[in-house]
């Protein structure tokens, strides 16, 4: 049986308390200009920045991931995606790209993952933990991986 995978990413829900999206401010630059843009004609409000999209599962997959061969991962990641951008968010191609960790949000970090000259899939820094993290602020819950660090 062949089975659709499901997407890696997901939408934020919008409505819930606290969850801010930058909304407002992309159309209101637009408007008076003196030379008028395509967006002005055709009378469209909506701007350019994507928002309430949640890259999270992308981010646990290619986790699940390290130590396969780029090409596959890449190929399956980019099918299951509307856009492949995020990927490199994680993903270093170059050495000079290579980070131990990545911030996502306010206070979610991720491994930082690079692809070797062998085309394999490695994390940067393979011994970081939760427990070498600190934490940025003291109100928030901060996650590494997944997995929650910095308070008592």
């Amino acid at each position: 049986m062949d089975r659709k995978k499901s997407k890696l990413y997901r939408k934020v829900n919008t409505k819930a308390k606290g969850v801010h999206h930058d909304f407002g401010g992309d159309f209101k630059y637009t408007r008076n200009k003196k030379k008028e843009s395509l967006q002005q004609i055709r009378g469209t409000m909506f701007g350019k920045k994507e928002r309430g999209l949640d890259y999270t599962p992308l981010f646990r997959f290619l986790l699940s991931k390290v130590g396969c061969k780029w090409d596959e991962v890449f190929s399956e990641a980019k099918s299951r995606l509307d856009k492949s951008e995020p990927i490199f968010w994680l993903v270093a191609l170059n050495e000079d790209e290579k980070e131990d960790y990545i911030r996502v949000g306010e206070s979610s970090y991720f491994s930082g993952l690079f692809v070797d000259e062998n085309h394999i899939l490695q994390k940067t820094n393979p011994n970081l933990t939760a427990i070498d993290m600190t934490p940025s602020c003291s109100c928030c819950t901060h996650t590494f991986n997944g997995e929650i660090f910095g308070t008592k």
